[in-house]
Parts: C-alpha cells; structure tokens; sequence
C-alpha cells in the first residue's frame, strides 16, 4: 500500500513541478518567476520526502531539512534584491 501512495505522490509533484516549471519559462513579472522557483522548492522536498519513504531511509530526510534551508534563503535573497536592488548592505 505504501509503494501505491509514493508512486502516486511521485506522479502529482512530478506534474506540480512541470506546472512550475512552466510558470518558471512563462512569468510575465520576475517576482511570479521567483515564486514559481519557491514552488519548485517546495515540490523537489516532497519528492526527496516521498523518496525517503519509499527507500526507508532518513539520509532523504536530512538533505530535504537542508534543501528547504537553502531555498528559503535564496527566496529571501531574490526578494531583497528586487526590493531594493541588492542583496548585501
């Protein structure tokens, strides 16, 4: 029953991410494209997630932790940037 749950997760974040993808390539405005990244983010962790469950190892679980770290900090760093135009003060 678990296989069927991660086959079906793997299916509707592989299509979320495709979605994302294509408002990645097709923003109108820069901040849709860098909100279209934050999902990416979002859909590549419950990919690493639902990997983790299917392999039964918690290695998956730790580089998701760090994998949502890093892109919280790059959200963060594109909306200072187009805030005020840059990054470091």
């Amino acid at each position: 029953m678990i296989a069927f749950a991660c086959i079906f997760a793997f299916a509707l974040l592989s299509l979320a991410c495709l979605l994302a993808g294509y408002r990645l390539v097709a923003g109108p405005d820069p901040l849709d494209r860098v909100l279209a990244l934050d999902t990416l983010v979002v859909n590549a962790i419950g990919i690493i997630v639902a990997m983790g469950i299917w392999y039964g190892t918690t290695l998956y679980f730790e580089m998701a932790l760090l994998f949502a770290m890093v892109g919280f900090l790059t959200t963060v760093s594109f909306c200072k940037f187009f805030l005020r135009g840059n990054v470091i003060e």
